[in-house]
């Protein structure tokens, strides 16, 4: 199950709450690949159709790993929020699959 965090959105403000300071943008980097037995157990789900589990898998632990890694980007900086959160992924070599999480630092205050 993937993980989140109370104050990080994909929107640009936080309902509540009020940037105080912008600290810049973080990431977090996690290049992927899956074994040759996962790919041969995967390659035989497709031959039936419909979700390919193990890929899906594979996929959603990267994003939660590289989600993990920009929220401890974000602690180093003293951010306690992350705003315009985005995830990009880039195929950098057959099998291999590079997954960015980006947004963007700050320190939010709770409004009253």
């Amino acid at each position: 199950m993937s993980q989140t965090h109370p104050l990080t959105t994909t929107a640009f403000d936080l309902p509540g709450y009020r940037v105080t300071r912008s600290l810049g943008v973080v990431r977090g980097i996690i290049v992927r690949s899956r074994s040759v037995i996962g790919n041969i157990g995967a390659n035989l789900q497709s031959l039936f159709g419909g979700n390919i589990t193990l890929y899906t898998s594979l996929c959603d632990r990267a994003r939660e790993d590289a989600f993990n890694l920009m929220l401890t980007h974000a602690g180093e900086l003293g951010a306690n929020a992350v705003i315009g959160v985005r995830y990009d992924a880039t195929e950098i070599a057959p099998g291999i699959t590079e997954v960015l999480c980006y947004g963007t630092a700050v320190s939010v205050e709770k409004t009253d």
